[in-house]
């Protein structure tokens, strides 16, 4: 990062450092689109096959998914 205006911080909306919960999910949402789709059915399907579930330990709907993105700010 530069000292000068404009510069980029790359996680200038972060409001705090991932969760070991949020990084498994990013790896892991990672995996999930290069192997099996962008579709939000093909992610829940994959992040369920691969038992990395919502922060309350339930499998992924695509209600809960939306919902978890959306607290998340993604």
């Amino acid at each position: 990062m530069t000292d000068t205006w404009p510069y980029l911080d790359v996680h200038q909306s972060r409001t705090h450092e991932p969760t070991p919960y949020e990084y498994e999910l990013a790896a892991t949402l990672e995996e999930v689109f290069t192997r099996e789709g962008h579709e939000l059915a093909d992610v829940v399907r994959g992040l369920n096959a691969r038992q990395v579930h919502a922060a309350d330990g339930s499998p992924w709907t695509e209600e809960s998914f939306r919902a978890e993105m959306n607290r998340l700010g993604a």
